[in-house]
């Protein structure tokens, strides 16, 4: 299939363009080569390349900038994906759209998970834009897939693993302390473009929850980590009350992957499985990225 992959140099980008490269013909456009934000220049790079398939990875994921940059965080995550949603519909194209568990308030009782049916509330303008950009594409675009996510890592770009290895490697006279009150499913970022890439031929649409088996804490995360990576430090675990945030976020962000079960194409493993896997693909890069190069 041809696809238009939007966001391609980001951490989940990378990944869907390595992978389904293998299989599809693959325009991966970084944000300076398309900006999705600009309705002209989403329909004339649509009409060039014609699709079957646009993915979009680009999103503005500075969860805490959101609340005090909403004009560029709309304009990316809810505007974006409109401009997408619009051309793909005029090229009868598949748009499958990355979203993110924020979209929940996060008040079920853990560990009771989030199906694809449940009502949504986000607790934050991060969620809420992201809740609106999904509105967007379920109205404007008949063919779609709403693809939603959770705790995200990979090699390219910033995330929680690599603070945890930069923290680690920075000072070991000083304990990393981590949140231990919110629960989650981290999610490997390659792993989750083989999921995609699964979503595309199943020739299936509407909304999928796409994140690791079984959940944990922050905290606990953290821990096993640091334990593959073979670093011993000490990490304390504190509550959501003594990290303030400018953003709020769910407490219970676990997703139950329960379409793609029933569909028979869930690729997604134990996440516990998927951090080792990192651990040992990519963690002579990332102890060399977290010490500056050295």
């Amino acid at each position: 299939m041809k696809i238009i992959l939007c966001g391609a140099k980001g951490q989940l980008g990378t990944e869907c363009n390595g992978l389904l490269s293998q299989n599809h013909s693959v325009r991966a456009l970084g944000s300076g080569e398309l900006d999705i934000r600009d309705g002209k220049a989403v329909f004339a790079a649509v009409e060039d390349i014609n699709p079957d398939v646009i993915i979009n990875c680009a999103a503005f994921t500075r969860v805490d900038a959101c609340e005090t940059e909403r004009e560029s965080a709309y304009a990316l995550n809810v505007k974006g994906p409109e401009n997408l949603a619009r051309a793909a519909k005029e090229r009868d194209a598949l748009l499958i759209h990355i979203s993110s568990d924020y979209v929940f308030d996060g008040k079920k009782e853990v560990p009771v998970p989030y199906l694809e049916s449940d009502p949504t509330g986000p607790v934050s303008f991060y969620g809420r834009t992201k809740w609106e950009g999904e509105e967007a594409v379920r109205n404007e675009c008949p063919r779609h897939m709403i693809v939603r996510t959770a705790w995200l890592y990979g090699e390219r770009g910033g995330n929680f693993l690599k603070t945890m290895l930069r923290l680690a490697t920075g000072r070991p006279d000083q304990p990393i302390r981590v949140v231990n009150d919110q629960y989650g499913s981290p999610t490997w970022a390659r792993r989750l473009a083989m999921q995609i890439g699964a979503l595309i031929m199943s020739g299936k649409g509407g909304t999928y929850h796409a994140t690791s088996e079984g959940w944990c804490t922050w905290y606990e995360l953290a821990v096993f980590f640091l334990e593959t990576m073979g670093i011993r430090r000490e990490v304390l675990p504190i509550s959501t009350n003594e990290y303030p945030t400018a953003a709020r976020r769910p407490k219970n962000s676990i997703l139950e992957n329960s379409r793609l079960k029933e569909e028979g194409i869930n690729v997604m493993v134990d996440w516990r499985e998927d951090v080792m896997e990192f651990s040992r693909r990519a963690g002579k890069l990332l102890i060399l990225e977290a010490q500056g190069g050295r």
